[in-house]
């Protein structure tokens, strides 16, 4: 049986596993684990050497938590691992029997063991919410990696929006598809960085979010399996969740070298997603930026494996290096428009206040979209629509872009100064785009650190909001939206806050000082 599937073609249930991780790569994934730690294979613990099944089951058991290694994931047999690691087959023995024990392995006969974390009390997975107006006096907000508007151009843009909106308020304002001038502006757009593109091709939606939904609710039933991106964005995370979807996680490469396409081709090639969702310019929450190899592999290794592979542009426009060189866009690899949806939006760009997204897919797809909208929010505020219209038929697009850019990189490099000074055991890579920066704490929760954080007033999200059941414990991502004083301020706190679960005293922590902004 492989994958719910008996080999006579019926059905049969589920699986408990959604991917699988060979003996080399476990070895490979173990090795370059002790060399980051500056260790051997075998540890040292209070001044003794820790048996090499114990330094065997931590070693495994830090690459699920960091989700280098999925959750679900089946590992290689123990004769398999010991042969790869060089060690007897009792040391893996006993370092899987370890594990079952402490609740990150599960096993049953005749379909091998897989990772898993222990039960117990929910970490939080859930999406991120905004902070509560009331509470922008004392906390400083680092959960939502969004700007204030770029003005003037906001204002320039309804003012705009208004001079065009006589004609449609004698309509009757339904647009399924969007306003006829937008889906042509968005086109143009593609079609001048390279994608040839129909307004057919566009179908407008309410933000970004309302772009992936729907996308969701057309193609990945309830029970199908989609493959995301390990860690991935914690909003599109949880709508999958609530839709009812089995989220296949894949780990990403490195630092910032964007896909692991060996993990990325034996997922599509063993789980056979019906969809995918993947991040390739400036990756929430690591920012890594995918190159153009990757990009045409992946999309040649998904249209094998018959997966739609959805492609969040989001933050393509961030680039805030001015001698970066960006790849092309991910559909530009499907030239057929076979393999690739594509979501866009101006929150990330613009403003999240302006809620505008949109879908570049073939033009069937578009209309099975449109179709099916009618039973969900049947269009998107006409306004909005003719603002960014207007935006994209102007210079004011572009301008306010470079906008968001000076403040996004001045931001960033006041972020990354400030942590270092306050928390120099933390560990991150500086991405050269996008809002967000994904920080290792130093072998402490990121749970705790932003429970603590939010006693003292910073609001910080940890790691498992951005991974699939509990992975990323050590981590928090911290968005590019504070500078100078706030920057310095937010550091310190973050770094009280580390001191607290360091030592344990996170349950007595005083009220959350006021701030200036």
């Amino acid at each position: 049986m492989i994958h719910g599937q008996s080999l006579k073609g019926g059905p049969v249930e589920m699986s408990q596993w959604t991917s699988s991780v060979g003996a080399q790569k476990l070895a490979h994934l173990l090795g370059s684990q002790h060399e980051r730690a500056g260790q051997g294979v075998v540890t040292l613990i209070g001044g003794r050497r820790a048996p090499a099944y114990r330094s065997l089951a931590d070693g495994i058991r830090l690459l699920v938590l960091e989700g280098r290694v999925p959750v679900a994931a089946r590992l290689p047999a123990e004769r398999e691992l010991a042969a790869a690691l060089a060690v007897s087959r009792t040391t893996v023995a006993a370092a899987y029997e370890a594990l079952r024990g402490e609740g990150f392995l599960e096993s049953r006969r005749g379909a091998g063991s897989w990772t898993s974390v222990p039960a117990g009390n929910p970490l939080p997975t859930r999406g991120l919410d905004p902070l509560p107006p009331e509470a922008a006096g004392s906390v400083i907000d680092l959960g939502c990696a969004a700007l204030p508007a770029p003005e003037p151009w906001l204002t320039r843009a309804f003012q705009g929006a208004l001079e065009e909106l006589p004609p449609y308020a004698h309509t009757h304002g339904d647009y399924p598809a969007g306003l006829p001038a937008l889906r042509q502006a968005i086109a143009d757009r593609y079609t001048a960085r390279g994608i040839p593109t129909m307004p057919e091709q566009i179908m407008v939606t309410t933000g970004a979010m309302g772009a992936v939904a729907a996308i969701c609710r057309l193609m990945a039933g309830r029970g199908e399996r989609v493959a995301v991106e390990s860690p991935s964005y914690a909003n599109v995370l949880q709508l999958m969740r609530e839709a009812g979807a089995r989220l296949v996680p894949v780990a990403m490469a490195d630092g910032l070298a964007g896909w692991d396409l060996p993990a990325w081709r034996q997922v599509l090639r063993d789980a056979a997603p019906r969809m995918a969702y993947v991040i390739a310019d400036f990756h929430n929450p690591t920012g890594a930026l995918a190159p153009d190899e990757q990009r045409r592999e992946l999309v040649e290794a998904a249209r094998a494996a018959g997966t739609v592979l959805i492609a969040d542009e989001t933050m393509s426009d961030l680039a805030l290096e001015p001698d970066l060189e960006l790849p092309r866009p991910v559909c530009a690899f499907d030239p057929a428009g076979s393999a690739v949806i594509t979501v866009g939006s101006a929150s990330k760009s613009f403003w999240a206040g302006l809620r505008i997204g949109w879908v570049r897919a073939a033009p069937d797809v578009i209309r099975s979209l449109v179709a099916a909208r009618a039973y969900a929010d049947l269009g998107t505020p006409v306004m909005e629509q003719l603002a960014v219209a207007w935006l994209l038929n102007t210079d004011g697009w572009d301008a306010a872009v470079a906008i968001r850019r000076t403040t996004t990189r001045e931001n960033r490099d006041a972020v990354v100064a400030a942590l270092g000074r306050h928390l120099p055991d933390w560990e991150f890579t500086v991405p050269r785009g996008g809002l967000t920066l994904w920080v290792r704490t130093g072998g402490l929760s990121g749970s705790r650190i932003a429970e603590a954080g939010e006693r003292l007033g910073v609001r910080v999200p940890s790691g498992p909001r951005f991974g699939i059941d509990g992975a990323f414990e050590g981590f928090v991502r911290v968005p590019f939206t504070v500078t100078g004083a706030v920057a310095e301020e937010a550091a310190s706190r973050l770094a009280e806050a580390a001191r607290l679960v360091a030592s344990g005293a996170t349950a007595a922590v005083e009220a959350p000082r006021t701030y200036v902004a």
